[in-house]
């Protein structure tokens, strides 16, 4: 049975992580601030926040710099993430993010020879569907334009997810990653600078993305994985498209449209399934 302490721990970082999207869709769809300058500041704050974290635990600052590879999949999504939402309502950019994680990370399971029963192969195809339909064509269609930036976003996140599975502590690479790929973000920010337009509450959102619902919000759920399996931390994920969804409906005032309730149903369902079958094969073997 899973502790109350992971079970509180779990919902905190669900709830972060499900913010990302709410603080960046209420900065930039309200125009507070421009989106490379949100990603800029929320990268910059998010290592600071790490970086002191590690200092106040370990009494040094981070040691090493940054696998250049991981600070550019940080950076990816970061910058992607932001141009999104500045044309997709949070649920809708919410559950494209999600879904192409989760899709990428299992295209990357199968071509290191993982093998996926017919079951799973059939739970892939309905999240694929689900995703399809949600940006095929019509009156509640997301922006297209949107809809590509943050599907590789999402792409971008997976990779970073994969490649942070085999540098040891999870936490330093964070804070590793985050503080390389505060360079390329301010790189972004200079070829907008013409378009640069940052309020005060805008600096703050983004500061608050970045300080307390990144930073904290994966020291957190770094603090939940030891109690979860692999599959179980997956699975859990699944509510974050969800709330993200709510949050933009209650705080945001964003429609709740038909397309987009059944393109979750299929789309989460989908991978719920290839979740389930994943670890009934790995309890067989």
């Amino acid at each position: 049975m899973i502790a109350t302490r992971t079970i509180a721990l779990t919902c905190v970082a669900m709830i972060a992580f499900a913010a990302n999207s709410i603080l960046c869709r209420m900065a930039l769809g309200a125009e507070l601030i421009d989106a490379a300058s949100f990603t800029t500041i929320r990268a910059s704050s998010g290592a600071l926040m790490l970086c002191a974290i590690i200092l106040l635990r370990h009494g040094s600052p981070v040691p090493d710099r940054a696998s250049w590879m991981t600070a550019a999949m940080l950076f990816a999504y970061m910058i992607f993430f932001s141009f999104a939402y500045t044309s997709l309502t949070t649920g809708t950019g919410a559950l494209i993010l999600f879904g192409m994680v989760q899709l990428t990370m299992f295209v990357a399971g199968l071509r290191s020879g993982e093998r996926f029963s017919p079951i799973a192969w059939s739970g892939l195809a309905l999240a694929v569907c689900g995703l399809v339909y949600l940006v095929s064509p019509g009156l509640t269609a997301p922006d297209p334009a949107g809809a590509v930036l943050m599907a590789l976003s999402g792409m971008a996140w997976g990779f970073y997810s994969l490649l942070g599975r085999g540098m040891g502590d999870a936490l330093k690479t964070a804070a590793r990653s985050f503080t390389g790929a505060v360079p390329m973000t301010a790189a972004v920010s200079l070829l907008f600078l013409a378009q640069a337009d940052a309020s005060a509450p805008g600096v703050a959102l983004a500061v608050l993305s970045g300080a307390i619902t990144s930073a904290l919000g994966y020291v957190i759920w770094f603090a939940a994985l030891p109690g979860l399996s692999a599959t179980g931390a997956a699975t859990v994920q699944l509510v974050v498209p969800a709330l993200a969804a709510i949050g933009g409906i209650l705080l945001l005032s964003e429609p709740l449209t038909l397309r987009l309730v059944l393109a979750s149903i299929a789309t989460l369902g989908g991978v719920a399934i290839v979740l389930m079958q994943r670890d009934k094969g790995r309890a067989r073997s």
